[in-house]
């Protein structure tokens, strides 16, 4: 474990709990670690595969030193405990590092810290194996084989929107190609890509970036977000005039995102003359091999559980995609500003199919449960 000093005899102890913590939830596959504080007890939990799960208790009494320690890793103020902090940290396992985004919070009782996992041997980065439709994976390939226009990954937080953009970006990156990323922060380092990591105190947020970009000769851009009309404009004008842009926004299906656009206020015409193709998606838990087939007619199969997925039934997650190509039809209906329910009702019409139905799919296949699908759409 890295750290701007040696530890004291004092602390040996919790140093060691620490790293057994943290390489037990590196070894598990979790995503996000935390650390919480309460009025008589505190408790660490980990979220794998999108389910909280309490991982230890450790003694009240260290519930201080462990966020000093985890502080000290992180390069935070650990003096400062009124004001939220971010950093990142570094952890050096027997055969190779994991870097972790560090969150703190003050609560009532303490200073609550999350950690987000960026294990990037454990991230998949390859278009095929995150759940496409073979026709959607298909739209998605001839979308970022085009030299210009913009890709837009939508949906909540947690939805595997980066890891889509990084498996665009690694299936594009190659030597005669100048890529550049706007990340806040970057979380998985791509060998041969430029990535920047915003830091809005300093003055360097996305519309900035971009701009910046734009002077450097690139030839594909990935906005980590669109949050602003003057980010959005900036973007929407790069791909434009020849560049490929690859970005995200928050909305609940490709077709609400065109509406979104519009409601930040970009023109409609550079809407419908720089948009592409729209990915909406969502992530469910992958059934295990130990399934059962479901006992109605649907047939749809039920977790069932055995040792190799700790008898929950679930063992890691897929993705469940709505791929609508922004076609010429589609156009006209941003140029005259049609509501969302248009555009989707012309998306049925040329055979995209919807994140349910999408889901559905693969519950009759048996990658997921029923049960996964409703929750998530």
């Amino acid at each position: 474990m890295q750290a701007s000093e040696t530890p004291l005899a004092d602390d040996v102890p919790v140093v060691r709990l620490l790293y057994k913590l943290l390489a037990d939830a590196v070894s598990m596959g979790a995503s996000d670690l935390h650390f919480e504080p309460f009025e008589h007890y505190c408790r660490v939990r980990l979220r794998i595969d999108g389910i909280l799960h309490e991982l230890a208790q450790p003694p009240l009494s260290l519930k201080d030193k462990l966020a000093t320690r985890l502080k000290i890793l992180a390069r935070l103020d650990i003096a400062e405990k009124r004001l939220p902090q971010d950093g990142k940290m570094r952890l050096a396992l027997e055969t190779r590092t994991v870097d972790f985004r560090v969150s703190t919070l003050p609560t009532q009782f303490g200073e609550k810290i999350v950690l987000r996992i960026l294990d990037t041997e454990q991230a998949t980065l390859a278009l095929e194996q995150l759940g496409y439709e073979p026709a959607q994976l298909q739209a998605l390939q001839q979308a970022i084989a085009r030299p210009h226009g913009m890709v837009l990954m939508t949906g909540p937080t947690g939805s595997g929107k980066t890891v889509s953009l990084y498996a665009c970006l690694q299936r594009l990156n190659r030597p005669g190609i100048n890529i550049a990323t706007a990340e806040d922060p970057v979380e998985i380092n791509l060998p041969g890509i430029n990535q920047v990591s915003i830091n809005e105190r300093a003055g360097l947020n996305f519309a900035v970036a971009l701009r910046a970009f734009l002077r450097q000769d690139p030839d594909v851009l990935m906005v980590g977000e669109i949050r602003d009309l003057d980010t959005a404009d900036i973007a929407i004008k790069a791909a434009q005039t020849g560049h490929l842009v690859l970005s995200t926004l928050h909305t609940n299906d490709a077709p609400a995102t065109l509406t979104r656009l519009l409601n930040m206020g970009v023109p409609a015409y550079n809407i419908a003359a720089s948009v592409s193709l729209i990915v909406a998606q969502r992530l469910v838990r992958r059934l295990c091999s130990c399934r059962r087939p479901a006992r109605d007619a649907s047939g749809s199969f039920v977790p069932h559980g055995c040792p190799a997925c700790s008898h929950t039934g679930y063992r890691g997650r897929t993705g469940i995609y709505q791929v609508m190509p922004v076609s010429a039809t589609m156009q006209s209906l941003i140029q005259a500003q049609a509501g969302t329910q248009d555009i989707a009702r012309q998306a049925r019409a040329e055979g995209v199919i919807d994140l349910r139905r999408a889901g559905l799919l693969k519950a009759l296949r048996g990658d997921t449960s029923l049960g996964e699908v409703l929750a998530s759409t």
